[in-house]
């Protein structure tokens, strides 16, 4: 007997969120940048000279911000930050988006959101675009950091450094689970179930996808046509999934093939 498995390469598509299930173009992550400079402006009591160079240098370090406002010993509570950040948002700027619901909905493969974002932020996010309902969960920052505790900042205890993602440089500790950081990914395995080696995975940063890639992910970079190394597909935009990766349909449609002619060959009387 013929096993169905063999034409279904994936069993999960897990997707980032911002500048992957919408564009960039939206406007969302420039606000958000500006918000989190306010932030450790205003917060923080950072120097205003300092703080554009720190913003970037943290996020490119740590994969957000956050993490690395955690690493360099800060205190502040994530809700306060991510209130703060995500409170003020252009979210009108994001229109239901009818081409992606149908995408989603048209393949019966398990879909899982993967953010470093809050959870009430990616609600909003799906919800402004209409595809609220087409993921069988999110995994995001208050799944994988389930305290929110002001005084979590890495102490002498913890002050061990850590190897940095793709590069090799040695950077401080820091108490925030998030991507790039294979533990993230890790715990998003176990958490959602999920085998990474018949998974594809969206993300518009290639420090992710590098990651993932190392893990066992199949990888796919949005934003660029142009694939560089970590990935092993690269699109302009998520509604190009169909037309760069029409297998995933066509071998859905097979196991649908496979299924139906075996109903029909049990449902066949016998003659004599």
């Amino acid at each position: 007997m013929e096993n169905e498995d063999q034409y279904q390469q994936y069993d999960c598509l897990l997707f980032d969120l911002d500048d992957t299930l919408y564009p960039l173009s939206s406007g969302i992550s420039v606000q958000i940048t500006k918000n989190i400079q306010e932030f450790m402006l205003q917060k923080l009591g950072m120097k205003e000279s300092e703080v554009p160079e720190l913003c970037i240098s943290l996020y490119k370090d740590y994969g957000t911000t956050m993490a690395g406002l955690k690493a360099q010993g800060y205190n502040f509570e994530y809700d306060d930050f991510h209130s703060f950040v995500h409170g003020r948002l252009p979210y009108d700027s994001l229109n239901p988006d009818p081409i992606l619901r149908g995408l989603l909905l048209s393949l019966p493969i398990r879909k899982v959101v993967f953010t470093n974002s809050d959870k009430a932020h990616a609600a909003r996010v799906l919800g402004k675009l209409g595809i609220e309902d087409c993921f069988e969960t999110i995994i995001s920052f208050e799944t994988l950091n389930p305290t929110n505790n002001a005084d979590d900042s890495v102490g002498a205890e913890e002050t061990e450094n850590i190897e940095q993602p793709n590069t090799g440089s040695v950077i401080p500790k820091t108490p925030v689970v998030c991507k790039p950081f294979e533990h993230a990914y890790e715990e998003t395995f176990k958490i959602a179930n999920i085998n990474p080696k018949r998974t594809l995975f969206f993300d518009d940063s290639i420090r992710n996808l590098q990651t993932a890639k190392e893990l066992g992910l199949h990888t796919v970079m949005i934003g660029t046509s142009h694939r560089t190394k970590g990935a092993d597909h690269a699109f302009e935009s998520i509604h190009n999934i169909k037309e760069a990766l029409p297998e995933l349909w066509e071998t859905t449609e097979q196991c649908e093939n496979v299924r139906y002619s075996r109903e029909i060959a049990i449902e066949q009387p016998v003659q004599a």
